[in-house]
């Protein structure tokens, strides 16, 4: 039977809090794990907003919970963002690995304390293990992109998962204004 959907983001969010503990503690090892860092970041929520969250707004009941981390999503890129652009000998990397390193925590804590045990209790076994295929595959699909690799049609989904409106017609750069200014940051 395929993984379950919830121990596989559960098995991301431990990995990427070993690349954070890395980062702090290997200050040498920030020029090749950034870039992990940023691309298991980047697939990941790209994977959850695709896959994960539409159907635990609307098969888990978690509708408000959905919302609420896709504004986080949307802060992590920005943090994520920032980050890659700082040289990571300097000490503004510290500061902005630190800010992405909370607000990611934060972000892990409630989705683990909330979100996930929604689709624990509320989706079948099977369901979850459907979406621990579709979440595997997608985030398969998005390796290797960063924070900013975003197309009109993801700008769009992360509009609908955080309970954005009006974004209909917008062009990509207004969408991406659009999604960023509303998300509660």
């Amino acid at each position: 039977m395929a993984a379950d959907v919830v121990d596989l983001i559960m098995q991301d969010h431990r990995e990427v809090e070993r690349l954070f503990d890395e980062l702090k503690d290997n200050p040498e090892k920030r020029p090749n794990l950034l870039p992990v860092l940023t691309t298991l970041l980047t697939a990941h929520s790209r994977a959850e907003e695709a896959e994960v969250y539409p159907v635990a707004a609307a098969e888990a009941g978690e509708k408000e919970e959905v919302s609420h981390s896709q504004q986080e999503h949307i802060e992590a890129d920005q943090l994520l963002a920032k980050l890659a652009e700082t040289d990571p000998t300097s000490a503004a990397f510290d500061k902005a690995l630190q800010n992405l390193i909370d607000a990611v925590s934060h972000h892990v804590e409630e989705e683990e304390s909330k979100v996930l045990p929604g689709m624990r209790s509320n989706l079948s076994d099977e369901r979850r293990a459907q979406l621990g295929e579709a979440f595997a595959a997608s985030r398969k699909q998005h390796l290797g992109e960063q924070p900013g690799d975003m197309t009109r049609e993801q700008l769009a989904q992360q509009a609908k998962n955080a309970d954005i409106s009006g974004t209909a017609g917008l062009s990509k750069d207004e969408l991406k204004k659009k999604v960023e200014s509303e998300a509660d940051l």
